[in-house]
């Protein structure tokens, strides 16, 4: 039986901490912002893409096509995930980053070139298909190493707000995104919009991939030497079963929820028919809500404790979401379209950094890399890769349009109970029995 308490655990390596530079922690984050603004501009312009991609009489199904594209690389997260990860625990964490951001960067760039299917025929998607899949698996590998240098080059005292740069760049990553896609829908056609200024906007965002690259190689190693040796932490695995799986309920709850909300462009563009000026500016309300709500989360959650800040906002979040979904639908406009859009993204931002900093302060550094890699690209793989295609399965299906809210409000809750299980891994509040 799964013990789910962690009362006899033992504890977390002492970590050397290395004191990085502003530079430095911009070098590791980059890669999760370049993740999130690609993931979000090939989700603002999915409607334009499966026009250039997967031409089709049936708008529905062209758009359904590509998101299952865009799905598809999510299957091969998990096998970047144990490559990458192994690497980032046996060898170290700055080969692994430095692999998975220049796969990265291949991928993204091979996307933005690919010519349409009206010039190259099935060649199109087939190639489409493939730079996903090879961005799948570099992005598999990079959040493992990326957030475990975080936690172990920072103070005891800030761990939390450290990994909070990690959600930081997601969300400045989402505002550049939307912001892009926002100037583009103003400046340019839809018929411009499929032709080029989709590939523009990607573009735009691998520029940052020579410079990441660069600053990466320069970073200090901050796994040690023992730690590093073959098997050093295969063993501990099973101690930490239980943790790993209140983990795993954590980031389902917390990937259904962000993708169904960077997914709000296209559900205002497809279901709600508002213009596109309007449904790019719903991701840029999203960014500027959460950029200080995740900042200011990490640094609460160093003080407070990891689950009260997660706790609270999503229990809110669970009661928010269906008034919210209603508000939208009736059509009220659309400073309450932003309101409430704004709202659902200033309660969701708290749990991340909180929980992300929770489970890898709470494992020993032999196994951080791989644990951390393999649950989050998988969970991700299942849930996060199909979110969009569900949501938008079910709305056609059922001709609901809060369809997506009853999806959200139960991965929501799944993730509360999680929540709520798990033991705190603040030092000073360790020795408390787990709610």
């Amino acid at each position: 039986m799964v013990d789910l308490t962690f009362d006899n655990l033992p504890s977390a390596d002492a970590e050397p901490r290395v004191s990085p530079r502003l530079r430095h922690v911009a070098a590791v984050v980059v890669g999760n912002a370049l993740e999130f603004y690609d993931f979000l501009v090939y989700g603002f312009f999915a409607v334009y893409i499966g026009q250039a991609f997967f031409p089709s009489h049936n708008p529905a199904s062209g758009l359904l096509l590509t998101l299952a594209t865009f799905g598809a690389g999510f299957l091969t997260r998990p096998i970047g995930a144990v490559v990458i990860g192994s690497i980032g625990d046996r060898v170290g964490r700055k080969p692994a980053m430095l692999l998975s951001f220049a796969l990265m960067g291949v991928a993204i760039f091979g996307l933005a070139l690919t010519p349409p299917y009206a010039a190259i025929g099935s060649a199109a998607p087939l190639l489409a298909l493939f730079f996903r899949l090879l961005q799948g698996f570099a992005l598999g590998g990079e959040l493992g190493p990326s957030t475990a240098f975080l936690i172990e080059a920072a103070p005891p005292n800030r761990r939390a707000f450290y990994t909070s740069m990690q959600f930081v760049s997601q969300n400045v990553a989402q505002l550049l995104a939307g912001g892009v896609g926002l100037l583009l829908a103003a400046a340019i056609d839809a018929e411009a919009l499929r032709d080029w200024g989709w590939r523009l906007a990607m573009l735009i965002g691998a520029l940052i991939v020579p410079f990441g690259l660069i600053v990466r190689r320069g970073l200090p190693e901050t796994l040690e030497a023992h730690s590093a040796e073959s098997g050093a932490g295969d063993a501990l695995f099973p101690a930490y079963a239980g943790l790993v799986v209140l983990f795993l309920l954590i980031i389902v709850s917390g990937t259904i929820g962000t993708y169904i909300g960077a997914y709000q462009a296209t559900y205002a563009l497809t279901v709600l028919h508002l213009p596109a000026t309007t449904a790019f500016g719903v991701i840029v309300v999203r960014g500027l809500v959460a950029i200080p709500t995740v900042a200011f989360s990490g640094w609460l959650a160093d003080r407070i404790g990891r689950k009260p800040v997660m706790i609270v906002p999503t229990a809110l979040l669970v009661a928010s979401i269906l008034p919210a979904f209603w508000l939208i639908g009736r059509g009220h406009g659309v400073t309450a379209f932003y309101a409430a859009i704004g709202w659902l993204s200033f309660l969701a931002s708290f749990n991340g950094p909180a929980g992300m900093a929770l489970f890898v302060e709470s494992l020993p550094m032999a196994v951080r890399c791989r644990v951390l890699s393999i649950g989050y690209a998988g969970m991700v793989a299942l849930f996060g890769g199909s979110a969009q295609f569900v949501v938008a399965w079910l709305t056609e299906f059922t001709h609901d349009p809060l369809s997506p809210a009853y999806y959200w409000i139960g991965a929501a809750g799944i993730g509360l109970i999680a929540m709520i299980m798990v033991r705190e891994s603040v030092p000073a509040l360790r020795r408390r029995r787990p709610v």
